[in-house]
C-alpha cells in the first residue's frame, strides 16, 4: 500500500458517506440560504463521485506531481460514462418514447387486467428484460420515463415508491444477463472467460427472467390501488411521423452496436443532435442535463474506483465459491459491479463455479445502492423528483431493494 493508494481509499470512503448523506445537504441549503447554491450542488447524488474524483486528482498532484496526476486521469477508460450519456439522451427522445409507449399500450390492452396495472407490470418486467437487447442504460431510461407518471408521483405512499425503485434497479441489473453484451458486469468477463449469449441464457437468463417476473408481480400487486391511468393524449399533440420514429430507433440501434467505439458513437450522437434540431417540431427537450450529470457520476466512479484494486482484489481472490457470491453481493453495494467482476477476471485459475458465483452475486446486488450498477444513476436522475424533497434517500432505496435482491439471489443459487 502506497500513500496515494491510502488517500484514494479514504476519499472513496468519503464519497460513499457523502452518497448516503446527500439529503442532509438539502437541509443545510434551507438553513443557510447564503450558501444554498453550493449545498444544493453537493446534495446532487450524481455530483458526489465526480467531486471526490477531482479531490483525488488534486491530492495526487501534490503527493506525486502534476504529471502523475494527469497521467492517471488520462489512463482511465471513459467509454462507459460516454455511452451511458449518449444512450440516455437518444432513448429518452420523444419519437423513441412514443414508439415504446404505443407498443406497451397495445400489449396492455390485450391483457385481461386494468390497463394501468398491466402498463406498470410491463415497465417493471418487460422493459428491464429488453435491456438484454438494447443494453441496460437504455432500458433503465425507458422504464423510468414510462413509470414516472404512473408510480413516482404525488399520492403514492413513499414506502411503495422506494419498493418500486428497488424492483426497477434490481430487475434492470439482472435483466441484462440474457445476453453477453448488455450488462456491464457480464461484459467485463465475457471475452476473458469465453461466455457467449447461449451460455448466459442457459446459466443466468432463465433464472433472471423468473426473478424479474416475481419481483414485478409482487410490487404491482402492492401498488395496484395507487396506480394512475396512463395520461390520455391531448388534441394539441402532434403525432410523430413513422419515418422520424424509425430514424430515432435507427440511431439508438447504431449506438448500441457501436457501444465499445466512443469515437464512432459520439459522431453518431452529433448527427442525432443535428437531426433533432432540423425536425424540432417532433421533439421534446432532450435530457442533456440529466445525461451529463449521470456521465459525470460514472466518470468519477471510474477515477476513484481505479485506486481500490489493491484491497478489493485480495478479498475477491481469497473467497470460496459460496462466500464469493455473498461477498460480491455485499461489495457491489459500495462499488460498481462491473469494476468488481473486472477485478475477478484478472485472477488466474478461478474455477468455473467461482466465476459463476462472482458474476451472479455482482448482478444480484446491483440494485442495493445508486452506485451498485452503472444504469442506476440514470434512473435516480429521472425519478428523484417523484420523491419527497426531490431526492432519493439511500437507506430508503436499500430497504426497497432488499426483497427483490433476496429473490434474485435465491434464483441464482438454485
Amino acid at each position: 500500500m502506497t500513500t496515494i493508494q491510502l488517500v484514494g481509499a479514504i476519499l472513496f470512503a468519503c464519497a460513499l458517506v457523502h452518497t448516503f448523506a446527500a439529503k442532509g445537504f438539502e437541509i443545510l441549503a434551507d438553513r443557510h440560504p447564503r450558501h444554498a447554491g453550493l449545498f444544493h450542488l453537493l446534495g446532487e447524488v450524481e455530483v458526489v463521485f465526480g467531486f471526490w474524483a477531482f479531490v483525488l486528482i488534486v491530492a495526487m498532484a501534490f503527493l506525486s506531481g502534476p504529471d502523475a496526476a494527469i497521467g492517471y486521469a488520462e489512463s482511465r477508460h471513459y467509454t462507459e460514462p460516454l455511452f451511458v450519456f449518449t444512450v440516455m439522451v437518444i432513448a429518452a427522445s420523444r419519437p423513441v418514447l412514443d414508439a415504446v409507449r404505443a407498443l406497451l399500450r397495445t400489449t396492455a390492452r390485450l391483457a385481461p387486467l386494468r390497463t394501468e396495472v398491466m402498463l406498470a407490470w410491463l415497465g417493471l418486467a418487460l422493459v428491464p428484460l429488453a435491456g438484454s437487447l438494447i443494453t441496460e442504460p437504455a432500458a433503465m431510461t425507458l422504464a423510468a420515463l414510462m413509470l414516472a407518471p404512473q408510480v413516482f408521483r404525488p399520492g403514492v405512499p413513499e414506502a411503495l415508491k422506494y419498493g418500486a425503485l428497488g424492483v426497477l434497479f434490481v430487475n434492470v441489473s439482472i435483466g441484462g444477463t440474457l445476453t453477453s453484451y448488455a450488462a456491464p458486469p457480464v461484459l467485463m468477463v465475457a471475452g476473458t472467460w469465453g461466455w457467449d449469449s447461449a451460455y448466459m441464457f442457459a446459466h443466468f437468463g432463465w433464472r433472471a427472467a423468473v426473478a424479474v417476473f416475481i419481483n414485478a408481480t409482487v410490487i404491482v400487486l402492492l401498488l395496484r390501488k395507487h396506480l394512475a391511468p396512463p395520461p390520455a393524449p391531448t388534441g394539441g399533440e402532434q403525432i410523430v411521423p413513422l419515418k422520424v420514429s424509425l430514424i430515432h430507433l435507427g440511431f439508438l440501434a447504431a449506438v448500441v452496436l457501436l457501444a465499445h467505439h466512443p469515437v464512432l458513437f459520439l459522431g453518431l450522437f452529433m448527427l442525432f443532435l443535428g437531426f433533432t434540431k432540423a425536425y424540432e417540431r417532433h421533439q421534446d427537450p432532450l435530457i442533456l442535463k440529466e445525461g451529463l450529470l449521470v456521465g459525470f457520476f460514472l466518470a468519477g466512479l471510474v477515477v476513484l474506483g481505479g485506486m481500490q484494486q489493491w484491497w478489493l482484489q485480495p478479498i475477491v481472490s481469497s473467497l470460496g465459491p459460496t462466500a464469493l457470491f455473498f461477498g460480491a453481493l455485499g461489495l457491489t453495494a459500495i462499488t460498481d459491479n462491473a469494476a468488481l467482476t473486472y477485478l475477478g477476471s484478472l485472477i488466474a485459475g478461478l474455477s468455473e463455479h467461482s466465476q459463476y458465483m462472482l458474476v451472479a452475486g455482482a448482478v444480484a446486488g446491483g440494485g442495493l445502492t445508486v452506485i451498485a450498477n452503472a444504469p442506476n444513476p440514470a434512473g435516480a436522475a429521472l425519478l428523484r423528483n417523484g420523491f419527497s424533497d426531490e431526492s432519493i434517500n439511500a437507506l430508503g432505496l436499500l430497504a426497497g431493494a432488499l426483497g427483490p435482491t433476496a429473490v434474485a439471489a435465491l434464483l441464482f443459487l438454485i
